[in-house]
């Protein structure tokens, strides 16, 4: 399994397969933002978006392949505050159910937070839906647990769910905070 940074350019170029990806991921009932069912024309809006984000400097996308296939993703949104460059949010954590208890979304998240330590980024924090095996990786990755907030987002079904909030603390590796990614 490789994990690749994307350039805004490689990001253009997987838009129908991230797609797919955001599709299959709330259809699997994870909150991350959408409702079901979600149309495919709204999952490749999302990805265009991202593109911008990318270029402009606000955001860096991975992605999982095993084999040639795309099987995950994950970003890092960065504050546009000059008091926050010493941090990022870890975003849309999303791995195929096909490729589910591979390591997929471990590889990921180990792979954004080596990033980020490289870049000089302190703290990355995260919120996921309470109960959710998202929150099993985050834990045993060595994330710290704030708390939970009740009814914070809609389920892709539409109800009402809290949501937990995490953060972890990185070493930084790089010698000036906020070398952009």
């Amino acid at each position: 399994m490789t994990a690749t940074r994307l350039t805004e350019a490689e990001l253009r170029t997987v838009l129908d397969e991230l797609a797919d990806l955001l599709v299959d991921t709330v259809d699997g009932g994870a909150s991350i933002g959408f409702l079901a069912p979600l149309r495919r024309a709204d999952a490749v809006a999302h990805w265009r978006e991202r593109v911008e984000a990318v270029a402009a400097g606000h955001q860096t996308v991975w992605v999982a392949h095993v084999g040639d296939r795309l099987l995950g993703t994950v970003a890092l949104a960065f504050p546009d505050k000059p008091n926050s460059r010493h941090r990022a949010e870890l975003v849309k954590l999303m791995v195929h159910r096909d490729g589910r208890g591979q390591g997929v979304g471990r590889t990921l998240l180990a792979t954004a937070e080596t990033h980020a330590a490289d870049a000089g980024i302190t703290l990355l924090h995260l919120d996921t839906e309470t109960g959710s095996p998202a929150e099993s990786l985050y834990l045993s990755a060595g994330w710290t647990r704030v708390g939970e907030i009740p009814d914070y987002a809609a389920t892709p079904a539409g109800e009402p769910h809290p949501t937990t909030i995490f953060y972890k603390r990185l070493r930084p590796a790089a010698e000036t905070l906020g070398t952009p990614l």
